[in-house]
């Protein structure tokens, strides 16, 4: 049911006890939703689907910055060109490793990854009873993935 840890880089680099909280925290929110009705249900799907995810919001603030301190470098002080020379590296140590400096501080803050996010979206589906009619045929898998 998780994601593996070989393929989700972002959970294979925080802390154990960072991504059991997180696990039980979804864990929790389906128990909640167990007894919840179906409006309840929806409500929480299109939160989840508005939800940022760790990627997204670490290339929007390396992005922003990068700008920022690009735009001040040009038209204030040359020394704001240090920021983007920090930021960047930084992105681009993410792409390759799957870590970067403020990582283990936003895991800590509770951003999830956005397969984290996933298992609860569908699982909250299923609650709802949208895969029910798939049955177990396998030619049927597509369908659920359009859900």
């Amino acid at each position: 049911m998780f994601q593996s840890y070989e393929t989700d880089r972002v959970r294979a680099n925080t802390d154990g006890a960072i991504n059991q909280r997180i696990d039980r925290e979804i864990a929790e929110n389906i128990a909640y939703y167990k007894g919840k009705g179906q409006e309840e249900i929806r409500a929480r799907i299109e939160q989840l689907e508005r939800e940022w995810d760790m990627e997204r919001l670490l290339e929007t603030n390396a992005s922003a910055l990068a700008f920022t301190g690009l735009l001040l470098g040009v038209t204030r002080n040359r020394k704001w060109l240090l920021l983007p020379a920090v930021v960047l590296p930084f992105l681009f140590q993410h792409a390759i490793q799957g870590w970067c400096p403020p990582i283990p501080i936003l895991r800590r803050w509770g951003i999830r990854t956005r397969e984290e996010i996933d298992r609860e979206k569908y699982a909250l589906k299923a609650l709802r009873g949208d895969f029910e009619h798939i049955g177990s045929d396998p030619e049927n898998a597509h369908q659920a993935a359009r859900l």
